[in-house]
C-alpha cells in the first residue's frame, strides 16, 4: 500500500512540475497584431467610448488610468 502511495505521488508531482514548464511563448511576436485589431475591442463603438471617457475625465478632474488620450479644459 505504501508503494502505490508513493508512486501515485510521485506521478503527481511530476505531473504538476510538467504543467508548469513553458518552453516557448503562446504568442509570437509576429502574431501580437492580431490582438491589437479594433475587432478584439469589447465597445461596440469605440469613437463613443472614447468621447465619453474623455467627458468623464474632464468632469472628474482625473485624467489616465483608461488608456485615453488628451485632456485639460475638454476643449480639444
Amino acid at each position: 500500500m505504501v508503494k502505490v502511495l508513493r508512486a501515485l505521488s510521485v506521478a503527481l508531482l511530476l505531473g504538476a512540475l510538467a504543467g508548469c514548464a513553458a518552453p516557448a511563448p503562446w504568442v509570437k511576436p509576429y502574431e501580437r497584431e492580431h490582438f491589437a485589431d479594433p475587432i478584439m475591442s469589447f465597445d461596440r463603438d469605440p469613437v463613443s467610448s472614447i468621447y465619453l471617457e474623455h467627458v468623464f475625465e474632464t468632469r472628474e478632474g482625473s485624467h489616465g488610468g483608461t488608456g485615453a488620450v488628451g485632456g485639460g479644459c475638454g476643449c480639444n
